[in-house]
């Protein structure tokens, strides 16, 4: 695979020129793993690849305001199965409040089983056990596997919490994590897409002929192609809005490094500093290698915030 790298194209008015008989199902209003892990034969491949379990779709339910516990306006994909509730959510940015956003998401669905039951009364309440996966895509290098917790954030460090919550990350990018890609089809199948329309990017279409192609490609191939025949100008739609989304983050990125470069530091400093920040390196690091002082890393860094 080519390397990974984005078009600065303007992005055309996509409503004007798509296919007129691809029809947008507007029951759908956020991503396409969304769109496509709410379906119950993705999500339950996608559960038992990460549980090593044999579950069958019958199995699953997923939740809905029918059953008065409706997380799908929290979280990307929510579901039941076997004793356990799974919050799945796909990121295409790194997000180290997740335990907490979680914590809320979770107190909230307890609360709702418990509104059915004595909270007072004798018997223990019994509870689904939870699973928080986030599955991430973004741009930046991330471990193939990594847990956030949310006792990392408490202001006094302590080696026993008494409240804490795990969140599993997991690079999807394609070329990462290839034991559960080849464990999830679906998963597999979902990271190429989007590995074909940054090529495609790379390669100077825009965004809304960038995924266009993608498509009709995979289709050709055999990837996603129930799906991507039936969701074709939603797809579309969804990864022009989330490209303009992400470019409009970086204006407001850019607009801080114009800030500092007016405050007396230079753009391939700013640029320096900014990309150290990002891996993660350590604020001496980026005084050795950048030649800066440390007011100007916190400038930088509270800019990216």
């Amino acid at each position: 695979m080519k390397e990974n790298k984005l078009n600065n194209a303007t992005v055309a008015d996509w409503t004007d020129s798509l296919d007129a008989d691809v029809s947008v199902n507007r029951e759908y209003n956020s991503n396409v793993f969304k769109m496509y892990f709410s379906d119950k034969k993705n999500a339950v491949a996608l559960y038992n690849a990460l549980n090593g379990t044999a579950h069958t779709e019958d199995e699953l339910t997923i939740n809905t305001l029918d059953n008065a516990v409706y997380l799908k306006i929290y979280n990307d994909v929510s579901f039941v199965i076997s004793g356990t509730v799974n919050l799945y959510e796909h990121q295409s940015t790194v997000n180290p409040n997740m335990p907490l956003r979680d914590l809320f998401y979770i107190t909230d669905m307890y609360k709702a089983y418990a509104m059915q039951e004595d909270l007072y009364g004798g018997r223990l309440i019994k509870l689904p056990t939870p699973k928080f996966v986030v599955f991430y895509n973004g741009m930046r290098n991330t471990p193939d596997d990594k847990v956030l917790r949310l006792s990392e954030s408490f202001e006094q460090p302590t080696d026993e919490p008494e409240l804490e919550l795990a969140v599993r990350v997991l690079n999807i990018n394609y070329g990462h994590n290839d034991a559960l890609m080849e464990k999830c089809k679906a998963l597999k199948e979902y990271a190429i897409l989007n590995q074909r329309i940054r090529d495609n990017l790379a390669d100077g279409k825009d965004i809304e002929a960038a995924t266009a192609a993608a498509i009709d490609s995979c289709i050709n191939d055999d990837i996603m192609a129930d799906f991507l025949n039936k969701e074709k100008a939603g797809v579309i739609r969804m990864h022009v809005l989330d490209y303009n989304e992400e470019k409009h983050r970086e204006s407001l990125i850019q607009e801080g490094f114009d800030r500092g470069i007016s405050q007396g530091i230079s753009k391939k400093t700013m640029n320096v500093i900014r990309n150290m920040i990002l891996r993660g390196q350590s604020d001496q690091d980026i005084i050795a290698i950048a030649e800066c002082t440390q007011k100007q890393i916190d400038e930088v860094r509270s800019e990216l915030k």
